[in-house]
C-alpha cells in the first residue's frame, strides 16, 4: 500500500540506534539539549539511542533534522526474529543494555523483573520487538521512492544467542568484578547466567531487554550469600596497585550489597531510577534512598567523586567506574558454544536426576505397599522384673504318723447315710 499524493509525507528513515548517538555526539549535543529541542524527556532520547523505542510523527522528523542524518538514505533494515529467538540492537554505555565500555550495563526468577516504562509519549516498538498491531517486527515502512527493502534472512536461535553473548559477556564480566571484587566469581556468574538464558531461550528472546535479563541473573548469582561458604570466594582478590583505583574499589566493596548494586546500575550502567528499582525488585522511594546513602558513603571516602560532572553532563563517577573496569585484568568469558554445551549438559543431568528420583520413589512406594501389614497388631509390653513378692506357701512335709493315717484312710470304704427311697401311697 502506498500513500496518496495529498496524504502525509512518509516517515523519515533513521539510522541504527548506535549511529544516532554518534551523530548527536558529533554535533556536541547532550541528551538534555536534544530533548528540549524535540519536546520530550531525556529518558525518551536515551530510549531512542538504545533501540528500545523510536520517534514517530513530527518528533521523528525534528529528531532526524537535529542530529543531521540523511533523510533520503534508507535505514538499515533490522534483523528479523527467528521463531523462538530474538535479536537485540547494539547499545551504548549508560543505557541499561550493552555498553561499549564494559562498565555496568550488561545482562529476573531468578528472574528478570520487567522494566518500568519511560515517562514519555507513545513510541514505536524497537527493532526485534513485535509491534502492537501484529505487523512483522522487521518490516520496513513503505517508501514513496521505491519498494521497501527486503529483510535479511532470519537468525537461528544459536546465532541470536551467540550475538547476544558476544556483545554483552565481556563487559558484564567486568561489571561483576566491580560488584564482587572477585575475578573468578565474576566469570562464573556470567557463565551461569548465560547457561540459564540458553535453557530458557524462548522466554529470554521475547523479553523486551534480553541483555537486562542476563544482567539481572548474573547480579543475583554473584550476590548470593552461599558463596561465603566456598573457600575460593571467601575473600576478595587483591586490590589494584594504583591509589585512585584502589580507593574507589575499596569504597564500593565496603557498601552493603543492595547499595552497591543500586549504585552500579544507576551511576555506572546509566539506568533510570524506575528501571533500577524494577531490576532490584524494590520500590522507587527505597531505591532512591539506597542511591543517596551509597553516594554519601562514597563521597565521604572520596570527596568530589559524586558531585563532579563531565562536560557532557554525565557524573564523573560513571567515567571513573568505566576506567576502573577497563584498567583491571579480568578473565575472558568462555566461548558461546562452550556455554551453550554446558547449559545443555546441566539440563540433561537434572533431567536424569529427576527420572532416577521418580523411579526410586515409585520403587519405595511399591515395596512399602507389599510389605506393610494389612491389620493393626497391638504391641506387647516388654517384661519387667518384679521384686518384694513373698515365696509361694503350701503344706509341710508329712510325718510318718501322717503317712500311716493316710494309708489307713485310703484302705477303708467310705460309708454314708442310706439312700432314702420314696414310697408310693
Amino acid at each position: 500500500m502506498t500513500r496518496s499524493a495529498t496524504g502525509p509525507a512518509p516517515a523519515a528513515p533513521l539510522p541504527s540506534p548506535k549511529e544516532r548517538r554518534r551523530l548527536r555526539e558529533a554535533r556536541a549535543l547532550s541528551e538534555e539539549q536534544v530533548a528540549a529541542a524535540v519536546g520530550v524527556t531525556p529518558a525518551t532520547v536515551r530510549a531512542w539511542e538504545t533501540g528500545r523505542t523510536s520517534p514517530r510523527g513530527r518528533r521523528r522528523t525534528a529528531y532526524a533534522r537535529l542530529i543531521g542524518c540523511d533523510e533520503h538514505r534508507p535505514a538499515p533494515p533490522p534483523c528479523a526474529e527467528a521463531p523462538g529467538s530474538s535479536t537485540v540492537s547494539p547499545t551504548e554505555p549508560g543505557t541499561g543494555t550493552t555498553p561499549d565500555v564494559p562498565t555496568p550495563g550488561e545482562p529476573s526468577s531468578h528472574t528478570h523483573t520487567p522494566r518500568a516504562p519511560e515517562a514519555s509519549t507513545p513510541e514505536a516498538p524497537a527493532p526485534g520487538v513485535p509491534a502492537q498491531d501484529g505487523s512483522a517486527p522487521g518490516a520496513a515502512a513503505p517508501d514513496a521512492h521505491g519498494p521497501a527493502p527486503q529483510p535479511p534472512p532470519a537468525l537461528t536461535a544459536e546465532e541470536a544467542y551467540d550475538a547476544l553473548y558476544g556483545r554483552t559477556a565481556p563487559g558484564l564480566t567486568r561489571q561483576m568484578y566491580l560488584l564482587t571484587g572477585r575475578r573468578k566469581l565474576a566469570r562464573e556468574a556470567v557463565a551461569h547466567a548465560f547457561r540459564i538464558a540458553w535453557q530458557r531461550w524462548p522466554e529470554v528472546a521475547r523479553d523486551r531487554d534480553p541483555a537486562g535479563w542476563v544482567r539481572a541473573a548474573s547480579y543475583e548469582y554473584a550476590m548470593s550469600p552461599w558463596h561465603r561458604l566456598r573457600r575460593a570466594h571467601r575473600r576478595p582478590d587483591a586490590l589494584p596497585e594504583d591509589p585512585a583505583r584502589r580507593a574507589l574499589l575499596a569504597a564500593l566493596l565496603d557498601l552493603p550489597p543492595a547499595y552497591r548494586r543500586t549504585l552500579l546500575l544507576h551511576d555506572g550502567v546509566g539506568l533510570g531510577l524506575p528501571e533500577t528499582a524494577a531490576e532490584t525488585e524494590a520500590s522507587t522511594p527505597a531505591t532512591a534512598s539506597r542511591l543517596l546513602n551509597a553516594r554519601a558513603a562514597v563521597a565521604e571516602r572520596l570527596p568530589g567523586t559524586v558531585e563532579a560532572t563531565e562536560p557532557g553532563g554525565r557524573p564523573a563517577l560513571h567515567d571513573r567506574l568505566g576506567a576502573l573496569a577497563l584498567a583491571e585484568e579480568v578473565p575472558e568469558p568462555p566461548p558461546a558454544p562452550a556455554v551453550r554445551a554446558g547449559g545443555e549438559r546441566v539440563a540433561e543431568l537434572w533431567t536424569r536426576a529427576a527420572l532416577c528420583f521418580g523411579v526410586l520413589l515409585i520403587g519405595t512406594t511399591a515395596f512399602t505397599l507389599h510389605t506393610a501389614p494389612t491389620q493393626y497388631e497391638q504391641p506387647l509390653a516388654p517384661a519387667e522384673r518384679v521384686g518384694g513378692v513373698p515365696p509361694r506357701g503350701g503344706p509341710e512335709k508329712l510325718t510318718p504318723q501322717d503317712l500311716k493315717l493316710q494309708k489307713s484312710l485310703r484302705g477303708e470304704l467310705t460309708h454314708g447315710p442310706e439312700r432314702l427311697v420314696p414310697r408310693i401311697p
